[in-house]
């Protein structure tokens, strides 16, 4: 029996990073993308995700809003659970605390690199070792 692949969320409002990001992650994983960040959290209503690939610069909401809405979401509680890694073009120390203390796991800075995207969202969703 095969194991169902683990569902990863990918939200940017840039068509050719979605793409990039599917290209690398697509045979491991299950991709959903989402150009908005509305659309993003319309469809966690319905999808159970196992982790969520994040741009901050985004026209409608940041990246940072997107999280607070995921983390704070009473409709949703469940969703807090789910581990974000942002992208982003920024590599200040100033963001960094702010992603990491905003709830994100992890983040990485564009452009994606392959191995770095696999490392990354291997280690955020990696299960847990079972006994036996």
């Amino acid at each position: 029996m095969m194991d169902k692949k683990q569902i990863i969320l990918a939200v940017d409002d840039m068509p050719v990073n979605l793409a990039t990001i599917k290209g690398i992650l697509q045979n491991d994983f299950d991709m959903r993308l989402s150009k908005s960040p509305r659309s993003a959290l319309t469809m966690l209503n319905t999808v159970k995700v196992d982790l969520i690939l994040l741009d901050v610069e985004m026209p409608e909401m940041s990246g940072f809003e997107f999280l607070d809405k995921i983390k704070n979401n009473t409709e949703h509680p469940e969703l807090k659970d789910i581990p974000v890694i942002f992208i982003t073009s920024h590599a200040t120390e100033d963001f960094m605390t702010r992603a990491v203390s905003g709830g994100a796991v992890d983040y990485m800075v564009k452009p994606v690199t392959p191995q770095l995207l696999q490392n990354k969202v291997r280690s955020a969703i990696a299960p847990a070792p079972s006994n036996g």
